[in-house]
């Protein structure tokens, strides 16, 4: 018997393929089909009104938290959230942004829609960990080294930084940026008890960095290495010297205590 001719084996490789062969036409969608696709389309529109066009989920307040330097005022001026917008066109990082960089004692900040009409700020001021003395008023830096803010009163319980190097000798291989971030690293690893009694981290070199605590006591901690070892010694001489007015734990195997 004879096999299918090509034409027909033409017609069949459309059919398969879904194209049509001879003498099949297209079909048209179905009336369900035509439905459920004017259905999605008006449902889609409405969405899209619902979001841009209504007045329905528009920026109506702006609540901050986290502020205690900072104010909710200043705050929610220099972010300038466009009141009365589409809440799902405010452009959140843009805010973020401008937060951070116009207001420096902010470490970071949280910029969320808060459906169905409010914008909240959650702020994380950046905290001082030392005070630079600058003529009458002090810059605040924080835990990373960063100098964020001047101002005109020192805030309690933060140590002032006395950097007392040889321009010509002690910073030849140490820059004042790396020297101040060990006066901070210093400052990181005090015991929390000699943290509040420490008045000033004074740094002469990389080498030999000090503390001067209340009541005339000084230490002597000597870089910021072995910080975790050196809190250790001291806290235990504290205790076993207390009457002491000096104690050496730049070698924090064999610490001292001297004076009284």
């Amino acid at each position: 018997m004879a096999g299918p001719t090509t034409a027909e084996r033409g017609a069949r490789q459309q059919s398969e393929s879904g194209r049509p062969g001879p003498g099949r036409r297209f079909r048209l969608p179905s009336r369900r089909m035509m439905i459920v696709l004017t259905a999605s389309t008006v449902l889609l529109g409405g969405a899209l009104w619902s979001l841009y066009g209504s007045n329905w989920l528009r920026v109506e307040r702006v609540s901050t938290s986290g502020t205690d330097v900072l104010t909710r005022a200043q705050v929610e001026s220099t972010a300038a959230v466009p009141v009365g917008s589409p809440l799902i066109s405010v452009d959140t990082d843009g805010i973020e942004d401008r937060l951070r960089r116009t207001l420096p004692r902010i470490d970071s900040v949280e910029v969320e829609r808060s459906w169905p009409h409010g914008i909240s700020l959650k702020v994380i001021e950046r905290q001082p960990v030392l005070l630079i003395g600058k003529g009458a008023k002090f810059t605040e830096v924080d835990a990373d080294g960063v100098r964020f803010a001047t101002v005109d009163a020192a805030p309690k319980g933060v140590p002032v930084l006395k950097m007392t190097v040889d321009q010509k000798v002690g910073t030849q291989r140490f820059t004042t940026g790396r020297l101040l971030l060990e006066a901070v690293r210093v400052r990181g690893d005090l015991p929390a008890e000699v943290a509040e009694g420490t008045k000033a981290v004074r740094v002469r070199s990389y080498d030999s960095i000090s503390l001067e605590l209340t009541g005339g006591r000084t230490v002597m901690w000597g870089s910021g290495e072995d910080g975790a070892a050196k809190a250790r010694a001291l806290t235990a001489l504290l205790k076993a010297a207390p009457k002491a007015g000096h104690f050496d734990v730049s070698a924090p195997s064999a610490p001292a205590a001297s004076g009284s």
